[in-house]
């Protein structure tokens, strides 16, 4: 435990992380927008994720992912190629070839996976790495203090590995004819 006081372990990160959040979304609320948000993409690229983590034996078309995924294949294109640029995915041309993870998946956070599709993760303007300059920060008394907070999110999303976040057996499972369809309930 570090003296700090803000940083604990990855489980008190992620309940940090989680508060924050809340409070975030429940200011949201009051102004009736959403103020810390992954977009859209970012989703998406965790689902691409995990249908190349459960096919991790095979090598995968953008347009068998697509199918999986439940994506069109455009947006998993784009998004093979954001994840390739990282160095998240690999991929091998040729009639044989198609998309593998390129790491393990337990080598891989969410924070990879945001930082791959969304840029560095900054709350502020203020913070270190933000992509935005600030424009009151010569006279403002919170200059680098979020950095505080932001470490801490970004710890807690770096603590979260792709293989906590789904079971390849149930995530995606691969149909076979030996399975019967389930009957369903009639209402």
């Amino acid at each position: 435990m570090r003296s700090e006081g803000y940083v604990c372990g990855n489980r008190t990160n992620l309940v940090l992380f989680m508060i924050i959040i809340r409070n975030f979304n429940n200011l949201a609320g009051f102004y009736n927008r959403h103020m810390f948000r992954l977009n859209k993409m970012t989703d998406y690229a965790i689902l691409v994720l995990g249908v190349l983590h459960s096919r991790r034996d095979q090598l995968l078309s953008s347009a068998q992912i697509a199918e999986v995924a439940q994506l069109s294949q455009p947006t998993v294109a784009k998004l093979i190629k954001m994840l390739v640029g990282a160095g998240l995915v690999d991929t091998i041309r040729g009639t044989k070839g198609g998309c593998q993870l390129a790491r393990l998946s337990d080598q891989i956070s969410v924070a990879d996976v945001i930082e791959a599709v969304e840029g560095p993760i900054a709350l502020t303007a203020c913070v270190d790495n933000a992509e935005d300059a600030c424009g009151v920060q010569n006279g403002c008394f919170m200059s680098g203090n979020w950095n505080h907070v932001n470490s801490a999110i970004h710890q807690a999303l770096d603590g979260v590995s792709l293989t906590n976040l789904f079971d390849p057996a149930s995530l995606f499972p691969i149909k076979s004819d030996r399975q019967k369809p389930t009957p369903q309930a009639e209402v």
